[in-house]
């Protein structure tokens, strides 16, 4: 296949791209730094340019069968960046469509389960995280309102952990004890789905 990676020099993105070179697929991230990926082995094509433009997204994007988006902010947010999900969320899909691109998975936030008893993640992220759960909630408003075969992807707390590929699935909840999962499970499950069409027009869960 010919993916499109966004958000390809953080921690879930760099796995995407090692782990789709590793599958034999085409993979092209469009970043802000191309230096950043330089190291890294394999047939990978590296476009500069901003993820908050609709023009540089569905100019890069034309071509792919998918998109796998892993961008999302620093923590601690800067100011500027408050409405970053938001923003890109706009962008995305007024730039998919003119691509001519259906398909794609984003990481949004396991902090989104408001029914989640344990862990209890919704008040959690509220209490201690409420611009991401801002930001995020508006991002996923967003994305439902396309008719785009979007897929979006909540983890909980990632870690660095090695890459097992023992993950939890579960669409619309999240599993009983989903504390955590390392970065590079994500990316094997957005791989995974991506590579099988699961999942359309819904939001899954993923967890160790």
């Amino acid at each position: 296949m010919k993916l499109l990676v966004l958000g390809a020099t953080g921690g879930i993105g760099i796995e995407i791209v090692r782990q789709a070179l590793a599958r034999h697929h085409a993979v092209t991230a469009l970043v802000r730094n191309p230096d950043a990926l330089k190291h890294i082995d394999g047939a990978l094509t590296v476009t500069r340019g901003n993820l908050l433009s609709r023009d540089d997204l569905a100019r890069t994007a034309a071509g792919h069968d998918a998109v796998l988006s892993a961008f999302g902010p620093r923590v601690p947010i800067a100011r500027d960046d408050a409405h970053l999900l938001r923003d890109f969320a706009l962008a995305l899909t007024a730039a998919m469509p003119r691509a001519a691109v259906r398909r794609g998975l984003v990481v949004s936030t396991a902090f989104l389960f408001k029914d989640a008893i344990f862990p209890p993640v919704y008040p959690i992220g509220r209490l201690f995280f409420p611009g991401v759960v801002a930001d995020a909630t508006d991002m996923e408003r967003i994305l439902d309102q396309t008719d785009l075969d979007l897929t979006i992807v909540r983890p909980p707390q990632l870690t660095d952990r090695p890459h097992t590929g023992r993950f939890r699935v579960r669409e619309g909840r999240l599993p009983f004890a989903g504390f955590s999962i390392p970065r590079a499970d994500v990316a094997d499950f957005m791989l995974q789905t991506v590579e099988s069409g699961a999942f359309p027009r819904a939001v899954v869960a993923v967890c160790s």
